[in-house]
Formats: C-alpha cells, sequence, structure tokens
C-alpha cells in the first residue's frame, strides 16, 4: 500500500499533479479510513505512469481520459481511432509549422540580402499596408 506521496514518488510526479488527475477523474481517490490515510496500489502507479506517458506523446486530458475509459482490451479500434485522429492532427500541425519555417527563412534571407540599409525588410514584409487593410483612408471605424 502506498501513500500520495509514495505514489507520486514512484509516478515521478508531484502530490498536486496526483491531486490534479483525482479532481479530473482520471485517477480513483481510495476511500479515507476514519482517522486514517488513504493507500493507494501499483496499480494506480501505472495509471499514472500511463497518463504520462501519454502526454508526452501529445494526447490531451482529455483523450487520455476517452482512452482509459476503453481500458478493459475490447475497444481497441476505438482506441485506434483516437490515435488516428491525434495523427492527423499532428500531421497538420507539422505542416504548418513547415509554412512557417519557409517564411521565416525567406525574411531572415531578406535581412541579410539588404544589410546596411536603414529599412528592416524583415519589419517591413510585416506591416500591413494600406491595400492589405480593411479600412482605407477615409472610411469611418
Amino acid at each position: 500500500m502506498l501513500t500520495i506521496s509514495k505514489l507520486a514518488r514512484e509516478a515521478g510526479v508531484n502530490v498536486e499533479t496526483i491531486r490534479f488527475y483525482q479532481r479530473r477523474g482520471l485517477l480513483a481517490e481510495p476511500v479515507k479510513p476514519l482517522g486514517g490515510i488513504r493507500h493507494y496500489e501499483q496499480a494506480d502507479v501505472a495509471r499514472v505512469l500511463f497518463i504520462k506517458a501519454a502526454q508526452r506523446i501529445g494526447f490531451t486530458l482529455d483523450e487520455i481520459e476517452q482512452l482509459l475509459n476503453l481500458d478493459d482490451g475490447m475497444h481497441c479500434s476505438e482506441a485506434r481511432a483516437i490515435a488516428e485522429h491525434k495523427l492527423g492532427m499532428v500531421r497538420e500541425k507539422r505542416a504548418d509549422l513547415e509554412r512557417i519555417e519557409t517564411a521565416l527563412t525567406q525574411l531572415v534571407g531578406r535581412c541579410e540580402a539588404s544589410r546596411g540599409k536603414v529599412s528592416c525588410p524583415l519589419i517591413d514584409a510585416l506591416q500591413p499596408s494600406v491595400m492589405d487593410s480593411p479600412t482605407q483612408p477615409g472610411d469611418k471605424p
């Protein structure tokens, strides 16, 4: 039997993390005996380690809750669907980051090409022009 501090230590988290997971419903809070201390089991350590491992690969706590609810071994296709959805989101995010990288690379290149000039091409490129603005001069806001 483990106290909450021993559970936290074995799982590599702090006590507040354990309490947070309990409030979120990710980890059961054992019954407290009258005048006693709550005791946890190794299964609780395994559950916290599962939560942390899932977080490391990008799952949100809501997604982790869904996965934990499927933890009877009979819902592999549902767990796979959750993982496939997450994979799609990761791929979209990666594509966005690659577009950002390309844009920043071009802007940095402009800076290198115009050394010694007064106007910074990076800042100029990010400044909205009159043509880009939603209102034209003379329009009322």
